[in-house]
């Protein structure tokens, strides 16, 4: 059904989405990143649904207002990346260029520099996770079939019952120790495929100060999705 906007100022986009199982129609604003979702059930119109994600509109503003929101990523806007924050300048080459602890340098005209930034950001996650994931499963005896990234926003990691492993490559504007302990988490599922205290115990093998990351992830994950590459 696609995006539509509420006018106003600023206008509000709205994604609506239609529902076979939705009894009822239902607006909601994402606590990762803002997005709009309008929930429509089956038989209810477009303009029904419109008109109704307009009668909550100072509701819709006011939840809008309280949250974080977005960070459209481009020169002179920072961004964690493992974990310190760095802020975005524009550089020399073909390359994008740790300089010191607070600047990333990234190269080409300003309208291609979030793209640019998103594949060395994805390059980079690749790189640490199939490294933690590989001395993590060298230390079970086992091995996984293949490793994908992708942009999830439900979950950082899984397994599949194939051996497959999957992560977010949002993990590397992460710190470290956090990016580890996904890895350590999904390769433990190679040997556990549930979250029984088995499980827990191959993970605490694995990484036993697991609980100080998990707790982050939990606590400032969400806060990871607020960063725009579009």
């Amino acid at each position: 059904m696609g995006q539509h906007l509420i006018p106003g100022n600023p206008p509000v986009a709205v994604t609506l989405r239609r529902s076979a199982r939705a009894r009822r129609l239902s607006l909601r604003v994402s606590g990762l990143d803002g997005e709009v979702t309008l929930t429509v059930p089956r038989g209810v119109s477009e303009t029904e649904a419109l008109g109704f994600a307009r009668s909550r509109e100072d509701w819709l503003r006011r939840a809008l207002a309280a949250h974080p929101g977005r960070v459209a990523v481009g020169p002179g806007v920072t961004l964690p990346i493992e974990g310190t924050m760095r802020r975005i300048v524009p550089g020399p080459g073909r390359q994008v260029r740790l300089d010191g602890d607070e600047v990333v340098h990234v190269p080409g005209p300003e309208e291609t520099m979030p793209a640019c930034l998103r594949a060395w950001l994805k390059a980079r996650a690749r790189d640490r996770l199939a490294a933690a994931s590989d001395i993590y499963a060298a230390r079970l005896g086992l091995g996984y079939s293949r490793l994908t990234l992708r942009d999830t926003r439900s979950r950082w990691g899984s397994c599949s019952a194939r051996g497959g492993l999957s992560y977010s490559w949002r993990l590397i504007l992460a710190p470290s120790d956090v990016l580890d302990y996904v890895a350590a988490h999904e390769v433990a599922h190679l040997a556990e495929m549930n979250h029984s205290p088995a499980f827990w115990a191959v993970v605490a093998r694995l990484r036993p100060e697991y609980e100080g990351p998990r707790a982050w992830l939990r606590r400032e994950g969400a806060g990871l999705h607020r960063y725009r590459f579009d």
